[in-house]
């Protein structure tokens, strides 16, 4: 069968373009030749370019779907762990018995941060933003690890990759300690994942932290549904930054500094400040009104995706262990968490969300659950960061073993001024 083929005319010259096919999803008109003809594209955000081709994340907007390597989201949230789920997306397949253990040894084994790191964070205000100090603490990581700049070597990479995954969430954890005055607590290798993480987040030398495993679980649930998102801009910027070959550290660090963009990683944080404004369920109905005029400036966060538009595949399952969460703690009569529910219930009825396809998405539940779980909202885009790592090295791991891999180089549509000569200063007037 001939593939398929798109043509771009344009005034009276004709160029052909070759169709790709992805294994799901829309088809893509490879635009590589048009360089060649002297046109390039022209798509502010890459809102409609395939940047890579990658076989990690697949996500269906319209139809609500999230994959990772195949496996419905809803299935890996369910029955699997976060740490399973981290070997799926960078091997391939889900482990055996002998492989998750490997894996699970392997990464614990590398949790502990280089004791010359303490100095680095004692070089930080103690109000420093927990964000800003992974960001610089990871980045640093390059320097204590100077093998892992030889992203050619695939052991080297093999390596700096387990050593990310397990340090990051000791790197977040001693961010908040540092911020609140708290000595370091230092990670528990007998310990799950997630339930190491908490342990280390809220325990004292004077006091023991043990969290239940429905707590442990719920943080869990969230670091598999945070794990990979596709080529989202804090992934492309890993991959951009990664096409140069730099040091993985260097570049989970960018991946980092992306996330903290209050357009990226912030929505859950600002999902809080939304239910704390509107204070009560009986003036819900105020607050959906102002959301529905576009003269008042007011939005409710927590609604709608840039990509999904249909309802959040994470939001179900993210409200299901928000119920859990709260029924374990005793909460079940948090006035935020009522307050959620009777605004998902508007979005769900009410004709003008549906319209415009506002519907709950992960976010919207995620804070009350990190709320819950005594984690404070300085921290939200810590807790985001920590689950993506495992997403980003995988597309990091993926792009720098491609055989067909190059240096990113984006063009632009310069609108400055044509040339002009040069008129000495004496001159100018």
């Amino acid at each position: 069968m001939t593939p398929p083929k798109a043509v771009l005319t344009v005034a009276d010259k004709s160029i052909e373009l070759p169709v790709l096919e992805g294994a799901l999803g829309p088809n893509v008109v490879d635009t590589r030749t048009l360089g060649a003809g002297g046109l390039f594209t022209y798509d502010p955000g890459f809102l409609s370019t395939a940047s890579c081709t990658s076989s990690i994340t697949f996500i269906d907007g319209d139809a609500g779907l999230l994959y990772y390597r195949g496996y419905p989201i809803e299935q890996l949230a369910e029955r699997s762990d976060f740490l399973e789920t981290a070997y799926l997306l960078w091997y391939g397949e889900l482990p055996n018995s002998d492989q998750r253990k490997q894996f699970e040894a392997g990464v614990m084994r590398h949790t502990m941060l280089h004791d010359q790191m303490l100095s680095l964070y004692k070089g930080f205000r103690r109000d420093a933003h927990p964000m800003a100090v992974m960001v610089s603490i990871i980045g640093a990581m390059a320097a204590f690890y100077p093998e892992s700049s030889d992203v050619g070597d695939a052991h080297e990479r093999e390596i700096s990759m387990f050593r990310l995954l397990a340090k990051v969430p000791t790197v977040a954890a001693w961010s908040y300690k540092y911020n609140r005055g708290e000595p370091f607590i230092y990670p528990q290798n007998g310990m799950g994942y997630a339930e190491n993480f908490l342990h280390m987040l809220h325990a004292t030398p004077c006091e023991p932290y043990e969290p239940s495993p429905v707590l442990a679980r719920a943080l869990d649930r969230i670091f598999i549904l945070h794990a990979d998102h596709e080529q989202n801009a804090s992934t492309s910027t890993v991959r951009m930054a990664g096409s140069s070959y730099a040091n993985p550290f260097a570049c989970i660090a960018a991946g980092t500094a992306c996330l903290w963009g209050p357009l990226h990683g912030g929505a859950n944080e600002a999902v809080l400040k939304m239910l704390a404004q509107i204070g009560d369920v009986s003036r819900i109905g105020e607050f959906v009104a102002k959301a529905k005029d576009k003269s008042s400036g007011f939005k409710l966060m927590g609604f709608g995706h840039r990509v999904y538009k249909n309802m959040d595949p994470r939001a179900a399952i993210m409200r299901q262990t928000c119920h859990e969460v709260l029924d374990e703690l005793g909460l079940h009569d948090d006035p935020m968490f009522k307050i959620a529910l009777k605004l998902e219930q508007i979005a769900l009825e009410d004709e003008y969300f549906i319209q415009k396809r506002l519907y709950p998405n992960v976010d919207f539940y995620s804070g009350i659950v990190l709320r819950a779980l005594g984690i404070p909202t300085s921290m939200f885009t810590a807790i985001f960061a920590l689950a993506r790592t495992a997403g980003w090295i995988a597309q990091w791991g993926e792009m720098v073993a491609n055989p067909a891999h190059k240096i990113a180089r984006p063009r632009q549509l310069y609108t400055g001024l044509q040339r002009r000569e040069f008129v000495p200063v004496a001159l100018r007037e």
